[in-house]
């Protein structure tokens, strides 16, 4: 893309989806695996939606506002659900999810990219979404920093994530099952203490509208100066 002709999001270059031009994506390596393969995604996506996880997605994106990023957005299954007068972009490092999402949601602007390092400037958003994402991101924390970084100091980061079990024997038997299991879902690590990373990354999360279901978490978590 030249340099002053390319399109732009809130200060940095905007790379579009579209089967003419692949983004300009520099970051890690993608894992390949099942949350790679956008159809098999989609289909694993809907089984469980159809099991209570579409109740929890629309909750997750409902109390977006404002200027939204959609991190790990996928193959776009949370775009179409997002509320009237939001103004919302999706980030994910997969290619061919991003075809898919473009589809799903054609008027959204779509940012090849990683979480670890977000190509947006310091609070350009006032919600960021993620929706089973923090699993597979490679470095979570710094994802999370970075997530702080762009989000404005009244802004939210609401999640919706599996985490390591409470109970010590589940929490043993993730640890067993990590590595095959990262390997066949292309990054994903079901042992991951999510809730405890948010904490240390500079975040609190709110009572109101968190939630447990086993290893599922739903919550709201502010910018720690927003709380002050």
């Amino acid at each position: 893309m030249s340099g002053s002709a390319a399109p732009r999001i809130y200060g940095f270059p905007r790379f579009e989806a579209s089967p003419e031009r692949r983004p300009g994506y520099n970051g890690p390596p993608v894992m390949r695996g099942v949350e790679q393969v956008p159809w098999l995604y989609d289909a694993v996506c809907a089984v469980c939606e159809a099991f209570g996880l579409a109740r929890w997605r629309r909750w997750l994106v409902a109390g977006a506002r404002g200027r939204v990023l959609d991190l790990g957005c996928g193959t776009g299954r949370n775009l179409p659900l997002l509320p009237a007068g939001t103004v919302a972009v999706g980030l994910d490092p997969s290619w061919a999810s991003l075809q898919r999402a473009r589809r799903r949601a054609p008027g959204v602007p779509m940012v090849a990219g990683s979480a670890e390092a977000l190509p947006f400037r310091d609070a350009a958003f006032d919600t960021v979404l993620s929706g089973l994402v923090f699993c597979c991101v490679p470095d979570a924390r710094r994802g999370l920093v970075e997530a702080r970084r762009v989000l404005g100091p009244r802004g939210r980061l609401r999640m919706l994530e599996h985490v390591r079990a409470r109970e010590p024997w589940k929490a043993r038997l993730q640890d067993r099952m990590q590595p095959a299991w990262t390997w066949v879902t292309g990054g994903c690590h079901p042992n991951r203490d999510t809730e405890r990373v948010v904490e240390a990354s500079g975040f609190i999360i709110e009572s109101e509208g968190r939630r447990a279901r086993g290893s599922m978490r739903r919550f709201v978590a502010a910018p720690r100066e927003s709380s002050s």
